[in-house]
């Protein structure tokens, strides 16, 4: 069963579900309220928050999911190390990893559910081989997605990183080849669409974000691999949750054929692919 909550602001979270139990309801329905355990999954952004609710739809009987949608990449960590949701769905492994060093937070990933097909868009060229020298390249300004970036310009062989350094800890100072003599420019990741706008020459996005406008990753003239989904989209829980009947059945719900039918189909558009193979 699938219901949907809100959290409006980091200081101020709404959790409660859309409607409350009405009084006035009959003796049945109240009965099915209290032996039906709720879920909280706290989501950012379709197709996330499209995840979270197939899986309300799929998940077993006894159980519901509700969807606490959140505007920002800070609120749905806060809410979970503050057990105000039970877990959370809108990050990878190595942002989480960074969350919990800065606050020395106990989230722990359970399950990748799909990655996301990331790379760098171009106003002004159409190919790797229009690249000029000085070109801007506009790169996410956390830690993670920075070097999540770099990696990708190294993978296509536009700069060579510092061999010593953890790819998932580079940042622009770890460049060593700089070929084109790219000008970095950190930027928000929610504000890497209007950098596009404003012109920047090269800039780095996630398919969720540019296709506000109108941008997929077929458009992008230099793209991700991510193989072994380092940077898959990921289910999120507690050390002191994570082996909880409640999170094992929304797993299971997360990884249900339906969802992965979902992510299936759009993985035909080139936004993302599956990270998991539904269980026989």
């Amino acid at each position: 069963m699938f219901k949907k909550g809100l959290l409006l602001s980091t200081t101020a979270l709404l959790l409660s579900a859309c409607g409350e139990t009405d009084e006035a309801a009959d003796d049945n329905t109240n009965e099915k309220t209290e032996e039906t355990v709720t879920i909280r999954v706290a989501s950012h952004l379709p197709p996330m928050t499209d995840v979270v609710e197939i899986a309300g739809d799929a998940i077993e009987e006894g159980y519901e999911v509700e969807l606490v949608e959140v505007s920002d990449n800070i609120q749905y960590n806060e809410a979970l190390l503050n057990e105000e949701v039970d877990a959370n769905f809108a990050q990878h492994e190595p942002f989480m990893e960074m969350f919990n060093k800065e606050r020395d937070g106990n989230l722990v990933a359970i399950q990748p559910i799909y990655n996301a097909i990331v790379g760098f868009y171009s106003p002004v060229y159409d190919s790797v081989s229009d690249i000029e020298k000085g070109a801007e390249v506009a790169i996410p300004s956390d830690p993670t997605n920075e070097a999540r970036a770099l990696v990708t310009l190294e993978e296509h062989e536009l700069i060579t990183l510092d061999p010593d350094v953890n790819k998932s800890e580079v940042t622009d100072t770890d460049v060593v080849e700089n070929p084109h003599d790219f000008t970095f420019t950190h930027v928000d990741l929610l504000n890497l669409t209007a950098a596009y706008e404003d012109g920047v020459e090269l800039v780095f996005n996630y398919p969720t974000y540019i296709a506000n406008i109108d941008l997929t990753p077929e458009d992008a003239i230099v793209l991700q691999a991510d193989e072994e989904n380092r940077f898959a989209q990921t289910l999120i829980a507690r050390a002191d949750n994570q082996g909880s009947e409640e999170i094992q059945a929304l797993v299971d719900a997360m990884t249900s054929q339906e969802v992965y039918d979902f992510l299936d189909e759009l993985s035909e558009n080139g936004h993302l692919r599956p990270a998991f193979e539904v269980s026989e």
